[in-house]
Formats: C-alpha cells, sequence, structure tokens
C-alpha cells in the first residue's frame, strides 16, 4: 500500500500549490501557484521530483502532518521555521523520512512567511485545469479549492527510496538588500519625484498582505495623471499604484486585469525574498534592466538546484538548471 500524510493540525493560507495553472486568464482564471517559487523548487527538487511539482505550502501558522500506512520521504524547504519529528528537531531544510505514526511539525520561527514540503514521487491528486494549485478565490484545486485542515488526507504516490538518505541542505540564500524592479509598463503614471522616492525610500510590509498582494506602507506616490487608467493583464510582481498612492506588490493569486498603472514589475529572482518578508518588516526598491533580470533569474535556478543536489544519492540533479 502506498503512504498517506495525514494534517494533524493547519494554520491559515496552508494550500497545494505547484508551479501554477496557466493559459486562463483570458478566462478570468489566475494562475495561482507558490508565493516563494525558489523554496517550493528546492522543496521538489530534494526528493528529485519535477521542480514543479505539486507541494504542500504552509502560511505563517506552520503546518502538523504524520504518516500513516508506509514510511514517506519528504523534501523540506522552511526558511527561518522550525521543524520537529515527533518533537525532536530536525533540518528545516533537507530529507527527512516519517514513519507511519510519526509526526512533522513546521512552526513559526525567527524569519519566514512561507514554509514548503514535497514528498518523493508526489501526490496523488487530481487536477483542475491543469494543476494542483489551488486558488481560495476561484475555489479550484484539491478538497474543493479550500485551504489545508486538520483530518484531510494525502495519498503518496511512492514509499520511502534508500537510495535518497535522509540530509540536512544548505539552507537558501537571504535575499537581496534591496528589491529590484523593471520599470513600466506605466512609470510615467506617477512623478519623476515620487518614482525616486520609492527608489530611495524604505516601505513596511502591511498586515493585509496575502497571497493576492503584498501592500505596502511608506511614502504616498504622487499620480502625474489620475490614477485610472484602461484595464490591462497583471504579471506577478506587477508593482501597482492605486488611487490613495501607497503602492502594492500583485503577488500569486493576483487577479487577471486591473485599472490602476503598474510602475514596474519585481524581478523574478527577487519575488522570494519579497514574498518571504514578515508584516511589519521593510523592503527597500531598485531598478534593473531586462537583461539583468533574466541573468539573475538563470544564476537562481542553477543555485537553487545545487543547494538540493548537494547531498544527493547516486543520479544527482546538480547542474541542471530545467524550468
Amino acid at each position: 500500500m502506498y503512504p498517506r500524510l495525514t494534517v494533524v493540525a493547519a494554520g491559515p493560507a496552508c494550500t497545494i500549490q505547484d508551479s501554477g495553472r496557466f493559459g486562463y486568464l483570458r478566462y478570468g482564471v489566475t494562475p495561482s501557484g507558490p508565493m516563494d517559487w525558489m523554496a517550493h523548487r528546492m522543496a521538489n527538487r530534494a526528493v528529485r521530483n519535477p521542480p514543479g511539482g505539486g507541494c504542500i505550502e504552509a502560511g505563517p501558522g506552520g503546518i502538523v502532518l504524520r504518516a500513516d500506512v508506509a514510511p514517506v520521504r519528504l523534501g523540506l524547504a522552511a526558511p527561518g521555521f522550525a521543524a520537529l519529528r515527533d518533537g525532536r528537531p530536525v533540518p528545516a531544510c533537507g530529507r527527512v523520512t516519517l514513519r507511519p505514526g510519526e509526526t512533522l511539525a513546521i512552526l513559526p520561527g525567527a524569519a519566514g512567511v512561507w514554509a514548503y514540503v514535497a514528498v518523493a514521487g508526489g501526490f496523488g491528486l487530481a487536477e483542475a485545469l491543469g494543476s494542483v494549485s489551488t486558488s481560495l478565490r476561484a475555489r479550484l484545486g484539491p478538497f474543493g479549492g479550500r485551504g489545508l485542515r486538520a483530518g484531510d488526507r494525502l495519498r503518496c504516490r511512492q514509499r520511502a527510496s534508500a537510495h535518497l538518505p535522509d540530509a540536512p541542505l544548505p539552507a537558501l540564500p537571504a535575499g537581496p538588500g534591496v528589491i529590484r524592479f523593471v520599470p513600466g509598463p506605466q512609470a510615467e503614471a506617477v512623478t519623476a519625484e515620487s518614482l525616486d522616492e520609492f527608489c530611495a525610500a524604505a516601505y513596511a510590509v502591511a498586515p493585509r498582505s496575502d497571497r493576492m498582494a503584498m501592500r505596502l506602507t511608506g511614502p504616498r506616490l504622487t499620480h502625474s495623471a489620475g490614477h485610472d487608467i484602461v484595464s490591462d493583464g497583471i504579471a506577478m510582481g506587477a508593482i501597482q499604484v492605486p488611487g490613495d498612492g501607497l503602492p502594492l506588490v500583485l503577488m500569486a493569486d493576483r487577479q487577471p486585469t486591473g485599472g490602476y498603472p503598474k510602475i514596474g514589475t519585481v524581478i523574478r529572482a527577487d519575488l522570494p525574498a519579497l514574498a518571504q518578508t514578515r508584516t511589519g518588516h521593510r523592503v527597500r526598491f531598485a531598478m534593473t534592466g531586462v537583461a539583468a533580470a533574466v541573468e539573475a533569474l538563470r544564476a537562481a535556478l542553477l543555485q537553487v538546484d545545487a543547494l538540493a543536489a548537494t547531498k544527493d544519492g547516486p543520479g544527482g540533479t546538480a547542474g541542471k538548471a530545467e524550468v
């Protein structure tokens, strides 16, 4: 029989996320997917899953899981969290085996907002529109599109393999001191002075931040000619400036279109650092170019895969940077 993970306890915002649900924005369906794509990828790579496979994404309150039926090997990427197997500490980044009846607790620690748990071989979950990602607003995904809660059972596709031993893995590197963004498509919608101030000031993450948007508090930006535009598409990381002048960064569960100007887009390599910034903590922003953004992403992909393969058994994945 195949192993199973049972949710013993789950804080708010615990869901299943794969790389996302793509190709449906035209129909008003948001992609969803992980808030921190680097940690999500590392959890999968740690157990040799495809990089975009379905994982448990645990929010700030953490999650407690129990193995049932047979042993299961997990890949953990929970930077800043505490991880306990049957009450004893284990690495928050690494591979961990649970035997039937054993529990894994991912608990809030000194830092971090999002933690990821992958299972070797993946979860046996039904797809909705080609993805197992959960969209809470659209009610799409496993368990009727709701968050995970106590009593939920997740079937695992394979037993723990002796060829992939338990091992701690190097922690993901701390994010950049400054969050980089590419200006546009409506950078001219705020005054040049406001754009300069946005890059010079520090902004705090507001309490209302969630999987839809990172809301910021700090200097208000001044629109050059009003705050309404013809609605257009929104990419993950888009920096939108609504009527109150307080910028927000749209994230995994963003709306497909929006009618406020977008002064830039956070580069993909820096989105994880932003997503893992806790409420009340401050971030700074700096402009960069497309070429630098592409190079930063390439370096991030190689770095994550190399870290995940550090203590692989035969046939490790170091050096590969598949998307």
